[in-house]
């Protein structure tokens, strides 16, 4: 299963109030060149695939945003979403290797980035295929009360 990397502005962007994982937009995009998760900070700063077969400029919106804790007092909380379903519709899409998620909501600094998964391969969804993005048991973000 491929690991969510959180890039280095993230933290900085939650802390100083300019993500909001509760009511902004935020979108999941298609990439086959390596996301730097020290230097970019928005999606401006990442190479998309082409628009085209399915595919969206911009990628998929995600729904279901919620913030949750891991039970009552334990101060774990994890930010999750439903899983996102890319498909190939008269044609292939990609290549691909990363699936980025990125702010879509902020006008300044312009669609922060949050995180993105490195499947280790670059891969072509074949016309009809399918690539669903599960976020797993932990959500894709995960903090702890200090």
């Amino acid at each position: 299963m491929a690991v969510f990397t959180l890039f280095d502005s993230v933290i900085r962007d939650l802390m100083n109030g300019v993500i909001d994982l509760h009511a902004d937009v935020f979108k999941m995009a298609l990439t086959n060149v390596a996301p730097d998760a020290a230097n970019n900070e928005v999606f401006g700063s990442i190479t998309e695939i082409a628009a085209g077969n399915g595919y969206l400029a911009g990628g998929l919106t995600l729904a279901g945003l919620a913030v949750t804790e891991t039970g009552p007092g334990t101060g774990i909380w994890q930010w999750f979403f439903d899983d996102a379903t890319f498909t190939a519709v008269g044609g292939p899409i990609g290549p691909f290797r990363y699936v980025v998620v990125y702010d879509f909501t902020i006008a300044v600094p312009l669609r922060p980035l949050v995180g993105f998964l490195d499947y280790g391969v670059s891969a072509t969804l074949a016309n009809g295929s399918r690539l669903t993005v599960d976020v797993g048991t932990t959500g894709a973000l995960q903090a702890q009360e200090v």
